[in-house]
């Protein structure tokens, strides 16, 4: 049995977390601005390599976006700026998910497009550092991760608002062994951080002219802190009359997206930060896999762009980096595109990646010498958006 000091302990540390936690909540009903693109000159554009293959594709997708936006470059509306040191060596050698320094450079870009970046995991030889994922998000207040997956052709258009300050992630680095046969971590939900995320969601939908969200949780089992986002979002859901939305259990709506006869019913999801994750990665590889996805970290004054796949550390081992497929990044960089009022520019890129990607596929990415490299592919995408027939190439896949 524990003894009293054991206890204590425990409660010390779980006494810090619930201090920082309420402060965040004091932090977060402070009414922020959001950025406005349209009077921001230059908009700066931070490039982050990160982690294993990170910096190939980066550069690729920095290459791309530079050639989409020459006029602008050349006129100082946008800047691109390269950041150095967000990687596991020098983050270990600091102690820090995202050094001090780094963190002041990311702070005077608008927006960033980022790498992978290693998360170190017990056992792996890193020090027990926090994702620097996680970190940015925090620090930055990025708080909606948002991942769309279209397969025009099955008929899937979806787009998910994973939350991404809090639930199990805010506090994962955080947690205990209160004795050696208990460990505990800790799951945070709050009023005004479910608020936000759902309410971006309905928004999307209303925008785009969808009118349905599907609100994922596991309350029947998280009654306390899943059952708070759920209740939130049956207040948000009356602030959108013309918009249904229902309640879903993760387990089920796993299932409910490999299911042909009912996943086209889906269109927009709002998820804590676990499940978000989960199902985004699951909804990517339908798509064709995660490296085909991109993803947006979303917050009223700064905003990230980056890959949803892993650093592929193995591939630089083996002298494949260059083989590495770019598009993740670059659908990141469609959606940054479109983020700082660059729509079609965006949409182009998109369409250009579906038609290179899912379709056509004249050049094929393997990860290997038996396909083309990631600055042939880039290539590939890059005539392929200034092809003045690009949508009626695109709408003939689609329809087929």
């Amino acid at each position: 049995m524990a003894d009293t000091r054991t206890i204590e302990r425990a409660k010390e540390h779980f006494g810090k977390i619930l201090e920082q936690q309420l402060q965040r909540v004091e932090r977060l009903k402070i009414n922020v601005p959001w950025t406005d693109y349209q009077k921001v000159k230059p908009i700066t554009i931070g490039v982050l390599g990160g982690d294993g293959i990170g910096p190939f594709i980066t550069n690729e997708a920095q290459r791309i976006l530079q050639h989409l936006l020459k006029k602008e470059v050349d006129t100082g509306k946008v800047v691109f700026r390269a950041i150095e040191g967000l990687t596991i060596e020098n983050r270990a050698a600091k102690l820090k998910a995202i050094p001090d320094d780094v963190l002041a450079e990311i702070k005077k870009c608008h927006v960033t497009l980022k790498g992978p970046t290693h998360t170190p995991e017990k056992g792996d030889g890193w020090p027990n550092i926090e994702s620097a994922n996680v970190a940015m998000r925090k620090e930055l207040d990025l708080f909606a991760n948002v991942r769309p997956v279209r397969i025009p052709k099955q008929g899937i258009d979806w787009t998910f608002y994973r939350e991404n300050t809090e639930d199990i992630y805010a506090v994962g680095s955080q947690g205990i062994d209160v004795t050696e046969d208990l460990a505990i971590d800790f799951k945070v939900i709050t009023t005004q951080g479910s608020e936000r995320i759902i309410e971006a969601a309905f928004d999307h939908a209303k925008r785009t002219g969808k009118n349905y969200v599907a609100i994922i949780t596991k309350a029947n089992i998280v009654k306390t802190t899943d059952g708070k986002f759920l209740d939130v979002a049956k207040k948000v859901g009356e602030r959108y009359p013309g918009i249904r939305w229902e309640g879903w259990y993760i387990d089920i709506m796993t299932a409910m997206l490999v299911n042909e006869a009912r996943r086209k019913d889906f269109q927009v999801f709002a998820l804590p930060n676990l499940y978000g994750d989960i199902l985004t990665d699951e909804a990517a590889q339908i798509q064709g896999g995660v490296g085909t996805a991109g993803s947006a970290n979303i917050g009223k004054q700064y905003a990230m762009f980056e890959a949803i796949h892993g650093s592929a550390p193995r591939m630089v081992k083996e002298g494949r980096a260059q083989y590495a497929d770019p598009s993740s990044v670059v659908r990141a960089g469609a959606m940054m595109l479109q983020h700082i009022g660059y729509t079609q520019l965006g949409k182009r890129l998109e369409m250009a990646l579906d038609v290179c990607g899912q379709y056509e596929k004249k050049l094929v990415m393997t990860g290997r010498s038996t396909g083309v490299t990631g600055k042939e592919f880039g290539e590939y995408l890059m005539a392929t958006v200034a092809d003045s027939r690009l949508e009626a190439r695109w709408e003939q896949y689609v329809k087929a």
